[in-house]
């Protein structure tokens, strides 16, 4: 066997998706010390192109890697009416993963402290002073890499247990029409003119690129992910019956599972050894976004290392957590129509105080407010509820990037 060789740094963050290219892009920026990102070699392990939406009022934040934007957001209630909105202050983004990691393997380069290595990682376990983790280079040589902090951000085997689970699972198309279809300044969120499941709900999604050019996708919130199959005959229905595209051609595919459940994630597993993205609980249980949560997590580690402080801050605050169970609740029983729901909220709250409700930045009184606007008796019922019920183990699903 070939002899395992010894390299070292300050931080390791392991995995190249949205999460672990996140926090090494936040760290080398802010000069936290030396960062070695560990990402799968190209191969069959390594993640197809992946697209993360996000809202931001920040018109410098990520510039490099956003693909698009929306200067207004759409949603179509299952009656068929819609409410078109103006977010101001915010605008809708796209990141495809591509350029985004380009961008951070660009930063890492011009760091005099920062690096991309290749490799597979494996077990990690405390050692004195930080950590190790154990890496499969290409061609079979094995290499321990120590760190005093590592970031770990692949996917879990198993979730931990939960009172609620629910799964975000979806698969888009990237169409490209034969006349002028689209609107590019509008993306429609949620589209609730689908069939809907008997359990759970479905809606469309719709990210124009150009006039004759979008990403559509077919997401449901249930128990279980449906067949290829079933999408595919699902986002033919929508594109053809429901938008009405007739003449259109498909380029590239994407299909992904995110897990929505009230589970505790534990931030931090071992004494320099911590979960990030999805795998630490950055994933919102009651919508299933993940990257603004994975940006704002990311710039306060960097910030919290680089001034020499050990507690970072969890991805979501309690409050917020609560209400997520409640909600994933209220959903998984049918007490409230999840259609009318989203809907009614979009209709109802102001975008800008919805958005930053979503984000998990609202107050108090904003979310009393907002709280009077939703089905107060089956809500009020499920809140008595949760506390109650037991948390159980639950297979993880083969996760991907949200929306």
């Amino acid at each position: 066997m070939t002899p395992a060789s010894t390299d070292t740094c300050e931080v390791a963050v392991l995995g190249g998706g949205a999460a672990g290219l996140s926090l090494a892009y936040h760290l080398a920026r802010q000069g936290a010390g030396s960062v070695t990102l560990v990402e799968q070699p190209d191969g069959p392990l390594r993640p197809a192109e992946r697209t993360w939406c996000y809202w931001s009022q920040d018109d410098t934040d990520l510039v490099d890697a956003v693909s698009a934007s929306w200067s207004r957001l759409r949603v179509h209630g299952p009656d068929g009416r819609d409410v078109t909105v103006d977010p101001t202050p915010f605008t809708y983004r796209m990141v495809r993963s591509t350029p985004f990691e380009r961008m951070v393997h660009s930063c890492l380069e011009r760091s005099p402290a920062g690096r991309v290595l290749r490799a597979t990682a494996g077990e990690v376990r405390d050692v004195p002073g930080g950590a190790e983790v154990r890496c499969a280079l290409p061609g079979g040589r094995l290499l321990t890499l120590r760190a005093r902090r590592v970031f770990d951000s692949r996917p879990l085997p198993s979730l931990p247990p939960a009172r609620t689970q629910l799964l975000q699972h979806f698969r888009g198309w990237f169409v490209r029409t034969a006349t002028e279809q689209f609107d590019p300044t509008v993306a429609t969120l949620m589209d609730f003119r689908v069939p809907q499941p008997s359990h759970g709900l479905a809606f469309g999604y719709v990210l124009p690129l150009a006039v004759d050019r979008a990403l559509v996708e077919y997401t449901e919130f249930s128990r279980a992910p449906l067949t290829t199959a079933a999408y595919e005959a699902a986002l033919g229905h929508y594109t053809r019956e429901i938008l009405g595209l007739r003449a259109f051609t498909v380029g590239t595919a994407e299909q992904g599972v995110i897990p929505m459940t009230d589970a505790r994630f534990p931030g931090r597993i071992g004494r320099a050894v911590y979960r990030i993205g999805t795998a630490g609980g950055a994933t919102r249980p009651s919508t299933g976004y993940t990257f603004a949560a994975v940006q704002r997590q990311s710039r306060a580690i960097a910030t919290a290392l680089r001034d020499g402080r050990d507690t970072l801050p969890p991805p979501h605050g309690r409050r917020a957590l609560a209400m997520d169970a409640v909600l994933l609740r209220a959903l998984d029983t049918g007490r409230i129509d999840g259609p009318a729901f989203f809907t009614d909220l979009f209709r109802r709250t102001p975008t800008p105080r919805l958005l930053r409700f979503l984000d998990g930045e609202t107050s108090v009184r904003e979310e009393w407010g907002i709280g009077l606007r939703t089905p107060v008796g089956p809500m009020l019922r499920t809140a008595l509820e949760v506390p109650l019920l037991p948390r159980r183990a639950r297979t993880a699903p083969r996760t991907g990037d949200t929306p």
